[in-house]
C-alpha cells in the first residue's frame, strides 16, 4: 500500500488543530470540577471530551461510510467495539493518551487516531501536542516521525544488555510476583510513561528494547503496535499470537524487533 500523503496530512492537521484549540488552553490550568475519577483509579478529563467530539465529527466526514470508535463512547456505549471485528471502515480514537500525566502537569501525553479497515489497522497517529511532534504510519509503507522514516535499531542482546517498560498496575498479582521475581536478568527495568503515544515511539527509535503490557484496549494500542511494527519492531499476545485491535485478551509485549521480543519473552518466563 502506498503511502497516502493526503489522508496522512488532512488527519495530523486535524489532530494539531485540536492540540491548539483545546488540549494547550487546559495545559496546568484544569479546575477540579472538570476532571472526574472513575472507577479504577482511572481519570477522564472535559479535555477527553471536547478533543473527541471535535475529532469524531471531523473524521467521519473524511471517508465516505466510515463511523468513528473513541474511548469515551466506548465506555457509555460498549457494543460498539464490535465495529472493529465488522466491515465498516473505523476511525478509533483516543483523544488524549496519558490523562493522568496531563492532570498531573507531567509533559507525557498524546493524541492518537487509527484507521481500522475490516479488522487491520492500517493508518494511525500519535501527536505531542507540546512539542508538535507527530508520529504516523500506513501500513506497508513505513513509520515517520514528521518527515523522518524510523527504522527500529537492530542487534541480538542478551537479557542483561536490555532496557525495558514493565507496566504493573494492571498486572494480575501472581502475574506480577513472577515478573518481578525476574527484573533482575535485565540490564534495567523502567515503570512505563503511562502513555502509550509516547512508549511505542520510544520502542521503535531504541530509547527502549520492550514494553510489557497487561490492559490492551484497542484505541491505547492499535495506533502504536502498528507504527512499531512499521518501523521494523514486533508485537505479540504473551503466546505469541499476532495483535489485533478487535481481540478482548489481555498482555501484549512489544519489541524493537522479533529478536528481542523472543529475548524479552524468555527472560520473563511467559508461557
Amino acid at each position: 500500500m502506498a503511502r497516502t500523503t493526503g489522508l496522512i496530512e488532512t488527519v495530523s492537521s486535524l489532530l494539531r488543530s485540536a492540540a491548539t484549540e483545546i488540549v494547550l488552553p487546559h495545559f496546568g490550568s484544569l479546575q477540579a470540577s472538570e476532571i472526574r475519577h472513575e472507577t479504577g483509579n482511572e481519570v477522564v478529563t472535559i479535555v477527553d471530551h471536547k478533543v473527541e467530539s471535535f475529532l469524531a465529527s471531523q473524521l467521519a466526514e473524511l471517508l465516505p461510510g466510515s463511523v468513528v470508535l473513541g474511548e469515551e463512547a466506548a465506555k457509555r456505549q460498549p457494543s460498539l467495539r464490535d465495529l472493529l471485528d465488522g466491515t465498516s471502515l473505523v476511525w478509533l480514537l483516543d483523544p488524549l493518551d496519558g490523562t493522568g500525566n496531563f492532570v498531573a502537569g507531567i509533559p507525557c501525553f498524546s493524541i492518537m487516531a487509527t484507521l481500522v479497515e475490516r479488522g487491520q489497522t492500517t493508518m494511525s497517529w500519535m501527536l505531542d501536542p507540546l512539542t508538535n511532534v507527530l508520529a504516523a504510519c500506513e501500513w506497508g509503507a513505513g513509520a515517520f516521525v514528521g518527515e523522518h522514516r524510523i527504522h527500529a535499531p537492530s542487534r541480538l542482546p542478551d537479557a542483561s544488555q536490555l532496557r525495558g517498560a514493565i507496566l504493573k498496575r494492571f498486572l494480575p498479582p501472581d502475574l506480577r510476583l513472577h515478573v518481578e521475581s525476574r527484573e533482575a536478568l535485565f540490564g534495567q527495568v523502567l515503570p512505563g510513561m503511562k502513555c502509550a503515544g509516547h512508549e511505542y515511539p520510544a520502542l521503535a527509535t531504541g530509547e527502549e528494547d520492550f514494553a510489557l503490557f497487561w490492559r490492551t484496549e484497542p484505541w491505547d494500542h492499535a495506533p502504536g503496535a502498528l507504527f512499531l511494527e512499521e518501523a521494523g519492531g514486533h508485537v505479540a499476545r504473551l503466546d505469541g499470537q499476532a495483535y489485533r485491535p478487535a481481540d478482548p485478551g489481555q498482555g501484549l509485549l512489544a519489541a524493537g524487533s522479533e529478536e528481542i521480543w523472543n529475548t524479552a519473552h524468555a527472560a520473563l518466563g511467559l508461557p
